[in-house]
């Protein structure tokens, strides 16, 4: 059966829908980084999930060519995730959707070198006649975060994040997003397919202990 991140690593996929703390380790991703609106349709950000997934598919089938990655092992594509933040505005701002940072990322199983992903980049665009140069290889060691599973439109979220915070207070800690340590959302929904009132995304914020 082929390994799957999100059961393997259910700490870090399958939150409660209460906050909870969790320490992070190292995780090598494919990224590709932009600005403005997401929702926008054919839109900077559409572009780059089709670039993320093109890349991390031809990795995932890289068995069934003439490439072999050392150490590999079959695996399910884990979910889309990205990182955000709008310039000189604290936390986010979701009315200002325009002002929106964001890396767009998909994990990369450990097995991965640079050297593969290089490969893969290349094979990717020229198969799926794409520019995937876009993407890159990313490592990010979130460290200590609180994490919640959100239940419904991304619009919504400020009432889940609220919790969060909330809880921090209790525990002693406080947020500590800054320009390295970024706001993190991973998605669990088919947007398409699925109704925003059941769409599951993990959110997670960096955090230390209160001074």
């Amino acid at each position: 059966m082929a390994f799957d991140f999100k059961k393997e690593f259910k700490e870090f996929y399958m939150p409660a829908g209460k906050p909870q703390i969790v320490d992070v380790p190292k995780i090598n991703y494919i990224a590709v980084q932009g600005k403005g609106n997401p929702n926008i349709p054919g839109g900077e950000y559409q572009q780059a999930i089709s670039i993320l997934y093109a890349v991390a598919y031809t990795l995932k089938m890289s068995y069934k060519t003439d490439y072999k990655i050392q150490g590999f092992f079959e695996y399910v594509v884990p979910p889309l995730e990205s990182f955000w933040w709008q310039d000189g505005i604290e936390g986010v701002d979701y009315g200002n959707k325009e002002s929106f940072n964001w890396i767009s990322v998909i994990r990369l199983p450990d097995f991965v070198t640079q050297k593969d992903f290089n490969w893969a980049v290349e094979t990717a665009s020229k198969k799926k006649k794409t520019d995937c140069s876009k993407a890159g290889f990313l490592t990010v060691e979130e460290g200590l975060c609180v994490q919640i599973m959100h239940t419904g439109p991304f619009d919504d979220e400020p009432g889940t994040v609220a919790l969060m915070d909330i809880f921090l207070e209790e525990q002693g800690y406080i947020n500590n997003i800054n320009k390295e340590r970024l706001h993190h959302e991973i998605y669990l929904s088919d947007t398409r397919k699925i109704n925003p009132e059941k769409w599951k995304t993990v959110i997670r914020h960096p955090i230390k202990k209160k001074d």
